[in-house]
């Protein structure tokens, strides 16, 4: 599955909002420079953002957008969805009892791939902005990979060759992944 720049820019949009409207509202322009995203790609996600009851806008002299609920309580799959993007994995048309294939038959893996869609949801549901804006997603995975540092200080160590190889299974992960 990859997720589109609409769903991406989106989220780095809310955010950026949250991050720093302090109450006040944020002009698209500002976000656009901050996030290098075109504005008038901006102003189409957030006429969907707006129609979905994202984000409110308010006009006129200092006028801009404010999130519509609590960074807490804006869920990021809410987002995803708002901007027309389909949190899925298959290749089949979601919710159609046809499959893939050209027989309309579905492929060995679909049910696999169902599956990933589902858990990518669920973990985008259990995110709201307010985990995003305080970083409270590093290293909660806690994924490992033999032979691979979790810790930044442990690649430190890798490069310089002080230290161990591997991580303390005991030791959460701190590297972030970005695209």
């Amino acid at each position: 599955m990859r997720l589109s720049t609409k769903g991406r820019y989106a989220v780095m949009a809310m955010v950026d909002l949250a991050c720093h409207s302090n109450g006040s509202p944020i002009s698209l322009a500002d976000i656009a420079e901050r996030q290098e995203i075109s504005l008038s790609y901006l102003e189409q996600l957030f006429g969907k953002l707006r129609r979905a009851g994202q984000v409110r806008s308010v006009r006129g002299p200092g006028g801009g957008y404010l999130l519509a609920f609590p960074a807490a309580e804006t869920r990021i799959c809410d987002i995803v969805l708002a901007v027309d993007e389909p949190i899925c994995a298959t290749r089949c048309t979601p919710g159609s009892p046809l499959g893939c294939r050209g027989n309309n038959g579905r492929c060995l893996t679909h049910d696999l791939w169902e599956e990933l869609g589902n858990q990518i949801y669920l973990f985008l549901s259990s995110v709201s902005v307010e985990d995003v804006v305080e970083r409270r997603l590093l290293g909660t995975s806690q994924l490992f990979v033999p032979d691979t540092p979790t810790r930044l200080a442990d690649a430190d160590d890798l490069r310089t060759g002080n230290g161990k190889n591997r991580a303390d299974p005991g030791e959460t992960a701190d590297i972030s992944l970005t695209s």
